[in-house]
């Protein structure tokens, strides 16, 4: 019996790491722009992202988060954009914010409840970023 719940578990936990943790490309990402990317990575009102990862052509970073060197080498777009737009997804004890998804959000203020903090044009410039300065040699 034991051996029966144990197998079943281990199915279980195969079943979850095999969920697709990645997004498609929106309709902007035929328009993403690096220098755009660059620029929105770098705001620290905006989004914050310097303010705990350590990016690729940038002098400043933070250290809370995962360096993003070489990033694109060990991820797909997809998956680099399913993490920006909701790291819930993949992490639910994250403190990382969901860029992308609105979702379980609470004590919201009014003018914001429903809104994303980036739009997809966004979302797809710090992607193209990304892609473009965690490529290798």
């Amino acid at each position: 019996m034991k051996r029966g719940l144990v197998c079943l578990a281990l199915m279980f936990a195969a079943n979850v790491w095999a969920i697709d943790l990645s997004m498609p490309p929106t309709k902007s990402a035929a328009t993403a722009n690096v220098e755009r990317g660059r620029k929105l990575l770098i705001n620290r009102q905006e989004t914050g992202c310097v303010l705990c990862h350590r990016i690729p052509g940038m002098k400043e970073g933070g250290e809370m988060g995962p360096v993003l060197s070489g990033l694109s080498q060990r991820m797909s777009a997809d998956q680099i954009r399913q993490r920006i737009a909701d790291w819930r997804a993949v992490n639910p004890q994250t403190f990382m914010p969901a860029y992308f998804s609105s979702k379980g959000l609470h004590n919201v203020a009014k003018p914001l409840v429903g809104k994303t903090v980036l739009t997809e044009q966004g979302l797809e410039d710090i992607v193209a970023y990304l892609l473009d300065a965690t490529k290798g040699p």
